[in-house]
């Protein structure tokens, strides 16, 4: 059942984030902990995991998994074989032809990595271990609590999806170009921590560098642009106090109230029609590279992929950056997005899921974990691991080699942890359409307009006069009407 709350300006009332997940886990798990192990180092236990890490990620992770079964996995009889399906969509894909049965397709494997709506679908196919037969309270207390909160998808309150590794998003900036604007300008990086500051200083950018060539009339600049507008309006409606996905009791109630609606659309749609914002290539990082962007909001992840020159037609030149919180709405509550997949196992025999648990374990470990963090990006899950001081002490004991880039993000976040939140939706239903309605309706209409503008512009229009009659009141309404109305039919499953 879905219940649809978009025309009255309702705020979601905030509730205190509590540990009922952590206590409904931790009963649940108490039955299953202090038996003996089911494990026989003499006859070993074989594990399969799919997952979707590439390159540095992969080589980092298949690391670990040797570690493990020369170490820990040795003495106590399981051995763990890692395979990548490739990308995330290729994992979802060869997980749901195996749940299905489709023919030619593998056997389902002992765990996979997942997101919480993939896990969502495959947990209500009953195919799903229960995580909590197998930890007890002291254990899940090692962990953050919202990354334990977010596997308890099943029903009854218990654990599905495993924390494995977690993210959130950063702003990163080309410090090297930056800096005769600001110096021109009197632009502030303080400016950058709201995104109307994050607007205001793109238009500042896109007039500045316009008037570099007074000759050339409108070929200004974009400043910013980000990943994954589906966040976007996620977390930007939930600084502003509003649960765009809230879901009780297995049922779903959709928030878009209009005013919060109003202030993403004009912090994002319309600084996109104008040039001021933009997204060119994959993400948003190529658009940096390729001198087209300043800035962008996007995945701690993606850090490593910040480029270290700008790369132009006829030259290129050395750039540096800066590493910076994702920016809040101004007045918001603190909150960014957390995200990243988990690891979930599949439903067999206490054996092979005491065996997965136990890998599991062993790899979130705080070494273990910052090890694999310090290659790819991604946060630490326990406690304990998420602060500089630890993951320095890893880099030094184990000689780790972390490119300053992701040691800079991963130091960032650590900082701002105590005062901000991490939040995600609950999972639902058609989850996964729903979060493609955020993620292409306004951003795609926004790429058509600006082409559109830039159409006028060739004509002889000015900025204002060609953007006119996208930026107005009743072009946000038409667009908001047929927004809503998309979101409300994937949620429906009619998508």
């Amino acid at each position: 059942m879905i219940n649809w709350i978009n025309r009255k300006n309702r705020k979601y009332r905030k509730k205190a984030v509590g540990v009922v997940c952590l206590a409904a886990t931790a009963a649940f798990g108490l039955a299953g902990c202090g038996e003996k192990s089911p494990l026989d180092p003499g006859n070993p236990v074989s594990l399969t995991i799919w997952h979707y890490y590439n390159g540095s990620q992969q080589a980092a992770f298949d690391a670990l998994v040797e570690e493990f079964n020369e170490t820990v996995g040795r003495e106590m009889g399981i051995y763990v074989q890692g395979f990548s399906q490739g990308s995330v969509s290729d994992l979802e894909s060869a997980v749901r032809d195996s749940i299905s049965g489709k023919v030619g397709a593998d056997e389902m494997p002992d765990l996979f990595s997942s997101y919480a709506d993939t896990a969502y679908e495959v947990e209500q196919a009953g195919a799903l271990a229960n995580l909590s037969d197998y930890l007890d309270q002291e254990e899940l207390e090692k962990y953050v609590d919202s990354y334990i909160e977010e596997g308890c998808i099943a029903a009854d309150g218990t654990l599905r999806i495993f924390p494995t590794a977690k993210s959130t998003e950063i702003l990163m900036l080309n410090r090297t170009d930056w800096e005769p604007f600001a110096a021109a300008t009197g632009a502030s990086l303080e400016d950058l921590g709201t995104m109307e500051g994050v607007t205001a200083t793109a238009r500042a950018y896109y007039e500045w560098t316009d008037s570099q060539t007074p000759d050339v009339a409108g070929d200004g600049k974009a400043f910013y642009g980000r990943d994954a507008v589906a966040n976007y309006f996620i977390i930007g409606m939930r600084q502003l106090g509003v649960e765009i996905f809230q879901v009780e009791n297995g049922q779903l109630t959709i928030n878009t109230p209009r005013e919060e609606m109003y202030r993403l659309w004009e912090n994002y749609y319309v600084p996109m029609v104008k040039g001021y914002f933009g997204a060119y290539g994959s993400f948003r990082s190529d658009d940096v590279k390729t001198g087209d962007l300043l800035a962008y909001t996007g995945s701690t992840t993606s850090a490593m992929y910040f480029p270290n020159q700008v790369e132009l037609e006829n030259e290129s030149y050395e750039i540096d950056y800066i590493v910076m919180k994702a920016p809040v709405f101004q007045g918001g509550e603190d909150y960014a997005v957390q995200q990243g997949a988990g690891m979930v196992v599949s439903k067999s025999d206490r054996q092979h899921e005491y065996a997965a648990v136990e890998f599991l374990k062993w790899f979130t470990e705080a070494d273990n974990n910052l090890q694999f963090g310090g290659v790819s990006g991604y946060l630490p899950v326990r406690r304990e691991a998420n602060s500089r001081e630890k993951l320095d002490q890893v880099i030094g004991e184990w000689e780790l080699t972390v490119a300053p880039k992701t040691y800079d993000c991963l130091t960032t976040v650590f900082g701002e942890m105590q005062g901000m939140s991490l939040y995600t939706n609950k999972s639902f239903e058609n989850g996964s359409a729903a979060r493609k309605v955020l993620e292409y309706h306004l951003a795609d209409k926004a790429a058509q307009d600006r082409d559109s503008v830039a159409a006028a512009m060739e004509q002889g229009a000015g900025l204002e006069e060609a953007s006119a009659p996208y930026v107005t009141e009743e072009a946000f309404e038409e667009w908001y009407q047929s927004f809503c109305d998309a979101l409300e039919s994937a949620a429906g499953g009619q998508g």
